[in-house]
Formats: C-alpha cells, structure tokens, sequence
C-alpha cells in the first residue's frame, strides 16, 4: 500500500497526461526534458506499483489501456484539484485570484469584452504600486452554445457569461439574467433563397446549404441549432466565420439580429421571414456559489460580477459588435 501511494504523485500524474496528450514516449519524454529510457522506467514503476497495465505494448503509439485511460481521466481532475487549492490559498492570503478564467459566449460583444478587461486591468490593487493593478491573470475563452456551461460546470473557467438556463445545474452554480439575444435568418442578395417569396418552409429550405457553428462541448452532448435532415452544412467554428460564409453566398442561416444589423442596413445581407420560428437566445453568466455569498469570492471575480449588475454593460455584450478594441 505505502508503494501504491508514493507511486501517486503530481509529478507520475503529470507524466501520464503528457504521454497522452503527445501520443508518443519520445515526444513526451522531450517535452519534459527527460530521456525516452527514464521516462518508460517511470511508466513501469508506476504499473508494478499499481499492478496494473497503463499502456498496450502492442501498439506503436502510446496506447492506453481501460485502466490506464481511468488513471489519466481521474489524475487530471486530482491536478485540477491541487491546482484549485493552491490557488485558494494564494487568494486568502492577498484577495486577489492568481488567475481569473472566463468563458465568453460566442455571440458576445467583442469590443465590449475587451474593454472590461482593459478596465479590469486598470484596477489597481491595495498596496501595489503606483499605475500597477492586481496581480490576476485573465484567460479568456470563447465557446458556443452547451460547451460555455460545460467549462464552468467542468472547473474549466470560474466564470461563464452568456450561458442557456437550462442546463442541468449540477449543485452550486449562481445564475444571473444578462439578456435575450434574437436570431434572423440572413442571405446574400445573391442567394437563389433571397428572391423567394413569403416565408420560406423547410421543405426549401433543406435544398440550400446552412452554414452553423460546432458547439464545443467536449464531454457534455452538444446542440445541434435548426438543421434539417439531409441538409447540406458548412460547419465552422465562430459566429464571424458564420457571417462571413454568409456575405460569400456560401449557405444560409440564423444569425444574432445585431450582428447581421449593420449588414441588413447596407444590403450586403437580405433578411427572409421562415414558417420555422426564429430563435430568441435567453442568455445569463454563471459563476461557481461560495460559503458566504459574494463576499466569499476572490476580488477579481467580485469586480467582473459588479460590472455586469450594470444594464448598461450586458446590453453592450448582447448589442455592440461595432467598435475599436482599443
């Protein structure tokens, strides 16, 4: 047993997620600035001690065996673990998140996101010198639909703006209104749909190509939006690309009424009426809940939740997609 539980370490578990995420011993070896021999000496030592088989000798490839595949998914969530605590430590002792990560819908405002990390970055922390703002890192991330809630809700993120409400909430996940986004099926005036007549059936619409962006949702079943069985689809993977297919005359499909504004406005896009109901997006930002409300969050996280109380700021994230980033 004592073997077993030497043989558990950080450094064994990091090891296991580097062969796997390299596919290889030589690269993984490489990437952890050791040599092939040792770092195989390493991976049997921690079968013997686990007596198990983690990886199939068959194969060319760093295969995983059934065990070696629970091992990985567990020692992943262990170091996200360790990596949590030390980060909680960190924050107790100054306030202030080593590191702040937010996950951004994809339909979301751009300039709007950016110029709440400029403001965020201009904050500056108690004690800390003169023009320097706190010492929190912020990763931003952009996902599409299912896959915003599964960053937060996996530990991915600590914050997740512009999430659906109907997920199933796992257990303490705060959720907070941000807006509605509407959807308006868009064309290129050139597109053999914009000329059609009345509102366009299904029935039509199945014999055009839709262009729709891929949820990235990893492990929870992603959404699939207003496809149709048979249809032609040009998948790609953000709302711009989607606008931009669609300026191309490269396919058809919904897009948020705000961005295809401007575009509507000039006609470079042409919006048509469908019997299929348009869709109005119910969006919200979920963060993971405390012991003590609000108070008990780190400050960085307690600045990003007060600016997005303001009705000014989340109408600017459902609307503005025109602006300088700087």
């Amino acid at each position: 047993m004592a073997d077993r539980n030497n043989a558990l370490t950080p450094d064994a578990l990091v090891m296991m997620d580097t062969i796997a995420r390299t596919g290889s011993f030589a690269a993984a070896a490489r990437e952890l600035g050791k040599v092939p021999s040792a770092l195989t000496y390493s991976v049997r030592q921690l079968e013997e001690a686990l007596d198990v088989l983690l990886f199939d000798r068959s194969s060319r490839q760093a295969q995983l065996t059934a065990a070696g595949s629970e091992l990985l998914h567990e020692g992943r969530r262990l170091l996200q673990e360790m990596d949590a605590v030390a980060n909680r430590v960190r924050r107790v002792a100054s306030g202030w998140e080593t590191q702040l990560a937010i996950s951004v819908e994809d339909i979301l405002s751009v300039p709007t996101v950016f110029e709440l990390v400029q403001a965020f970055c201009d904050v500056r922390g108690e004690g800390a010198p003169e023009g320097v703002g706190p010492a929190t890192r912020v990763r931003l991330r952009s996902d599409v639909l299912t896959g915003t809630w599964e960053a937060l809700v996996t530990g991915q993120v600590d914050l997740a703006i512009g999430v659906s409400a109907l997920h199933a909430n796992p257990g303490g996940i705060e959720l907070r209104p941000l807006g509605e986004v509407p959807f308006v099926y868009c064309v290129a005036p050139h597109h053999p749909l914009a000329a059609a007549e009345g509102p366009l059936s299904d029935a039509q619409l199945v014999h055009h190509r839709a262009v729709a962006v891929a949820d990235t949702a990893q492990r929870l079943t992603p959404m699939t939006v207003n496809l149709l069985p048979g249809q032609d689809v040009l998948t790609v993977p953000n709302m711009r690309m989607k606008l931009e297919a669609l300026l191309r005359c490269l396919g058809s499909g919904f897009i948020p009424e705000p961005l295809a504004r401007p575009h509507l406005e000039v006609g470079t896009l042409v919006q048509k009426e469908t019997v299929r109901i348009a869709t109005v997006a119910s969006l919200h930002y979920a963060w993971r809940a405390e012991r003590g409300g609000t108070l008990g969050l780190g400050r960085a996280l307690q600045w990003w939740l007060a600016q997005l109380e303001s009705p000014t700021t989340r109408r600017a994230l459902l609307e503005r997609h025109a602006g300088p980033l700087c």
